[in-house]
């Protein structure tokens, strides 16, 4: 969806809001314009935010993509599509995307805002991220994981049982992004102790990128720029 003008430069000096609505999943989704960008929240949380979904952002400035062998990509959360608009603006990467989201109006304001403008190939799955998972027979080169009910992953994704799940459709030299926050203490701690005992668990050579307020927790550092 076409922004006007004057909109998007008005949003360089305050936040614009463009809409709201809500669903069985999100009582409260908001969609505005700041610094230009779209950014999608909840009344807890911001879902995404374009070029400046920072987590992401960061992660993706590490990765050696002249290297990484990527051609599918698996997103868990589609949120509105930050990560494949970083990808596809920012790195010129064109990939095949699987994009499983259980909240059908967050799909909706993503095909809306974002989606439509980008020339990657999409396929849009609303389901819930566990479901889609167990009857998955796909592999994927890249799996960014990023589900979160305001700012809070449900534990059902936070087991040993369900990393497992997500290292069998991992093509070999694969790539996972599992992304958790990390804004305060608290969330620091609980982030770590879950990447020291579930996450490592199942990937033994797991690795902890600090991205500012979020961990991005990674399979292992093949395919980042510094790996050592």
């Amino acid at each position: 969806m076409a922004v006007n003008r004057w909109k998007k430069w008005l949003s360089y000096f305050k936040e614009v809001h463009l809409e709201s609505t809500s669903s069985i999943h999100n009582p409260s989704l908001h969609v505005s314009l700041v610094e230009g960008r779209h950014q999608l929240s909840t009344d807890d949380a911001i879902y995404s935010f374009d070029d400046k979904y920072d987590n992401f952002a960061q992660a993706f400035e590490q990765v050696d993509w002249k290297k990484f062998d990527c051609q599918n990509v698996l997103i868990l959360g589609l949120g509105l599509a930050s990560i494949p608009f970083i990808l596809e603006e920012k790195y010129k990467l064109k990939f095949d995307y699987t994009c499983v989201e259980i909240d059908e109006q967050v799909i909706f304001l993503a095909e809306k805002y974002i989606l439509k403008n980008l020339n990657s190939h999409f396929e849009i799955i609303s389901t819930d991220a566990g479901i889609f998972i167990d009857q998955c027979i796909q592999q994927y080169d890249l799996i960014c994981m990023d589900v979160f009910e305001n700012d809070v992953v449900p534990p059902q994704f936070e087991t040993v049982s369900y990393l497992n799940q997500l290292k069998t459709i991992l093509s070999p030299g694969g790539m996972i992004m599992y992304n958790r926050l990390a804004l305060t203490e608290r969330d620091k701690i609980l982030s770590q102790r879950f990447f020291d005992n579930e996450f490592r668990t199942a990937f033994k050579d797991g690795y902890l990128m600090d991205v500012r307020s979020n961990y991005i927790l990674m399979n292992d550092k093949k395919g980042l720029i510094n790996e050592g």
